[in-house]
């Protein structure tokens, strides 16, 4: 008998009991996605994975095997030189691989026999992926949102962070998604995570709150940049009581400024987010945002763009809306200031979701 045990849950509570997560994938299938709190130390590398595939596809499984084999025990080697070289011998180790299978039982094999309390997870990786799954994408269970809504540059995301700086319970999609939920809004040093990695710290997130509790969330469309929201996210947004934040265009155009650095100074990142405008506005008025733009008048940009652009679309989707903010909170400014004392004022209210 294999000196391991096998796991079969991956709730918070199970992942808790052990002192090193162990994701024994390739490089790129853990980026894709991979369970909380795991670190990447792979048998087979990408192109290992792949001379490895093609040997079993065009030669034999025999040659396959014996060619992993030697890859495998190599890479394991280099892990217990480098990596774990200083795990202490009583580490509570969980392994897995893709479906549970050759790759982390071979890990599995080696560790154990090291002496550490080996654990893998049966079923792999898709274990994970399926709890997932079922708890964004089919569980009908509700959830406590309440939405802060209100039209561009009226400084939401800040909002955010003011309510979590004062204890309350915060999902932020925007944060998560690496995007800030416009054409203006990816952030062109850091990519968006792949929607399976966008979902795994959705649930991440959501599974450590307290849902008797209000969950203060950001108001958004389905997408958020190039990642979609999970069916169960945006069935509760949908319902959600909303809080509206109302300020005026040059106050908010003032905060746009202060929020989108990256486009003030990056003139080749601004114009492509203006080429993204261009099948919905004139081709004078895009050409007129960009002389903005160049003559350094980013202020009066911001506020054109407000107009013409973001009212306009943010008060088509709210027609699709039939409920009435349950608070509309206005202010004059949105500096530092102001943002705190909006923030005091939704976690004062009675609104409840």
């Amino acid at each position: 008998m294999p000196d391991y045990a096998m796991l079969d849950d991956t709730d918070a509570a199970s992942l808790a009991g052990f002192d090193l997560i162990v994701d024994v994938r390739s490089p790129s299938e853990f980026a894709e996605d991979h369970l909380p709190g795991a670190i990447n130390l792979p048998v087979l590398d990408d192109d290992e994975r792949v001379r490895v595939g093609t040997i079993y596809k065009q030669v034999s499984t025999f040659d396959a095997r014996r060619e992993g084999a030697a890859l495998v025990t190599r890479n394991i080697g280099h892990h217990l030189e480098t990596a774990l070289a200083g795990l202490p011998r009583k580490s509570r180790v969980l392994l897995y691989c893709w479906r549970g299978g050759m790759r982390s039982r071979s890990m599995a094999l080696v560790l154990s026999a090291v002496g550490w309390k080996i654990s893998l997870l049966r079923g792999g990786y898709r274990t994970w992926r399926r709890d997932v799954v079922a708890q964004l994408e089919h569980s009908e269970a509700p959830l406590p949102f309440i939405l802060i809504d209100g039209q561009t540059g009226t400084a939401k995301t800040a909002i955010l962070h003011q309510l979590d700086a004062r204890g309350a319970q915060v999902l932020d999609l925007e944060g998560l998604a690496v995007h800030r939920g416009s054409a203006f809004g990816d952030f062109s040093a850091t990519p968006q995570p792949s929607q399976k990695r966008f979902e795994t710290l959705i649930w991440q997130e959501l599974r450590a709150m307290d849902l008797s509790r209000p969950v203060y969330v950001e108001a958004e469309s389905n997408m958020v940049g190039r990642r979609q929201l999970p069916s169960r996210i945006w069935a509760a947004m949908k319902a959600a009581p909303r809080i509206a934040i109302s300020a005026p265009v040059a106050a908010r155009a003032a905060y746009l400024v202060e929020a989108y650095p990256d486009l003030v100074a990056d003139t080749a990142k601004l114009n492509a987010s203006l080429d993204q405008l261009a099948s919905r506005h004139a081709k004078t008025l895009i050409a007129s945002w960009r002389e903005l733009h160049a003559a350094g008048e980013y202020r009066q940009l911001a506020a054109e763009l407000i107009s013409a652009h973001y009212d306009a679309a943010y008060n088509r989707a709210r027609k699709h809306r039939e409920d009435e903010p349950v608070l509309t909170l206005r202010s004059d400014s949105l500096d530092s200031a102001a943002i705190g004392e909006l923030a005091e004022a939704i976690l004062t209210s009675k609104t409840r979701p």
